[in-house]
């Protein structure tokens, strides 16, 4: 588990200067040796080489800079603040002020949010981020849960998510049958392995290396970057290429966070967030590629599965979920922008 070790370190030590009042240069803040005066904590779940953690190392500059020092982020790694489920609430309660979740734990405040988190619905990530970024396409969606004390303030592409095992390749759904796939917390997640032939189980990230090491889980969905990072090419070599989803992740706060900036600074940083998407972008791709050829070094062996099979078998799950006049906006608003 070396590479989790080291994420976790880089974790920590960030988490240390930050308690410690440390310089604002090495916390993201102004770069001249003073602390900016409103600091933004977030709360992420990966370690700080992961590309959603640079691209906000990146904003935090930009903010700082932008801002005459005013305004910079601290990044708490490692889900050192809990994982994203806690994380959701302490930025409800004000404990925290921003964090980064997965798309389908909205879920639980707005039902709605399943129709950008289904199965196949996305052609690229370019696709993904355009239509997510969109506040006309998305605007209704994001404002319902600002009841919930939750505003998104952009969403993150987090790869595209497929299945490995520590029993053998999944080329099609009969190979999953009885197997227990990890998945995250929520009904749409447990359907779709569901569909795909697994038994879908949600478990913390950070719980799921010891699970499928002492078999209580078979495997995990999830991205190259993901599965090589956390080491879980140690404990579930074969990786299939199911490609059956493609999740976002959301930064979010608490609208009290946001209504304290005022107007200029909301303008800045709303552009500084949408540099970030295209920033992300970028390392994400990047990342990926160094992520499979680090987990191919480590055993770890890659296969092709048949994406139409897994496509039709999961085609239920969008018939049940795209109900409402605002998911079925959405979900042609998505199928509009492919090509």
């Amino acid at each position: 588990m070396r590479r989790r070790n080291l994420g976790t370190l880089a974790g920590i030590a960030l988490v240390g200067l930050a308690l410690s009042g440390c310089s604002a240069s090495a916390a993201g803040g102004n770069g001249n040796g003073g602390e900016a005066k409103h600091v933004l904590r977030v709360a992420f779940n990966q370690d700080i080489n992961h590309p959603q953690a640079q691209a906000l190392t990146e904003l935090s500059d930009k903010l700082s800079a932008a801002t005459d020092g005013q305004y910079s982020l601290q990044l708490y790694t490692d889900e050192t603040l809990g994982d994203q489920a806690s994380t959701i609430e302490q930025v409800q309660s004000g404990t925290i002020d921003l964090s980064v979740v997965a798309g389908s734990l909205l879920e639980n405040f707005e039902p709605d949010f399943a129709v950008v988190n289904l199965p196949y619905v996305y052609d690229s990530p370019e696709q993904q981020m355009k239509v997510l970024n969109d506040p006309q396409i998305m605007g209704d969606l994001y404002d319902a849960v600002l009841d919930d004390n939750i505003k998104v303030l952009t969403a993150y592409h987090g790869g595209v998510r497929n299945v490995y095992s520590s029993k053998g390749p999944v080329k099609e759904p009969a190979d999953l049958k009885s197997q227990k796939i990890r998945v995250i917390g929520s009904d749409t997640n447990v359907e779709m392995m569901k569909l795909m032939g697994g038994i879908g189980t949600p478990m913390a990230q950070g719980e799921v290396y010891t699970a499928i090491q002492s078999g209580v889980l078979d495997g995990a969905e999830n991205n190259e970057l993901i599965y090589s990072t956390l080491s879980h090419d140690e404990i579930a070599p074969y990786y299939s290429y199911t490609k059956h989803l493609m999740m976002p992740d959301y930064l979010i706060a608490s609208p009290k966070v946001w209504d304290g900036m005022d107007k200029e600074t909301q303008e800045t940083f709303t552009k500084l967030l949408s540099e970030s998407v295209d920033t992300e972008l970028d390392l994400f791709a990047k990342a990926v590629d160094k992520a499979k050829a680090e987990s191919e070094k480590a055993g770890a062996k890659f296969n092709d599965a048949d994406v139409d099979a897994f496509r039709e078998a999961t085609k239920p799950l969008i018939d049940s979920k795209v109900t409402t006049d605002r998911t079925k906006a959405i979900y042609d608003a998505i199928q509009k922008s492919r090509g």
